[in-house]
């Protein structure tokens, strides 16, 4: 039986995966292990290793500390209510080419860009 914690180390790799553009197989192959063990651990049916989380740390090139963002117990709460509502956005291939696009540019074209949608949004900085 998995936990929030497994649930949420979960959709983590499974968003960065997808924001990469890796496949299952092709994550499984980086790091040895057949895609359904990926597919386990996305779906939080087996729990990752303190020495996993730190090698697909490495692959996705995130810190280990990515994995955790975001959780607390409010959020585990909200997360069990809401369920994968909140990921879908991430699932949409345009979602996924606009933040692609947008790590590849420059950090000052980024901020540029971050400033001009929040003004075609209606927010302002403060």
């Amino acid at each position: 039986m998995s936990s929030e914690i497994d649930v949420h180390l979960g959709r983590r790799l499974r968003r960065r995966r997808r924001l990469l553009g890796l496949t299952q197989q092709q994550l499984a192959t980086v790091c040895g292990v057949r895609f359904q063990q990926i597919q386990k651990y996305e779906c939080a049916a087996n729990r990752m290793s303190a020495a996993r989380l730190w090698q697909l740390a490495e692959v996705l090139e995130v810190p280990v500390s990515y994995f955790y963002e975001g959780l607390s117990r409010a959020q585990v709460q909200e997360y069990v209510i809401q369920g994968e509502a909140g990921g879908e956005m991430f699932a949409r291939k345009e979602t996924r080419d606009l933040i692609q696009a947008y790590y590849q540019l420059g950090e000052r074209p980024r901020r540029r860009l971050l400033d001009l949608a929040k003004s075609l949004n209606g927010e302002t900085e403060g």
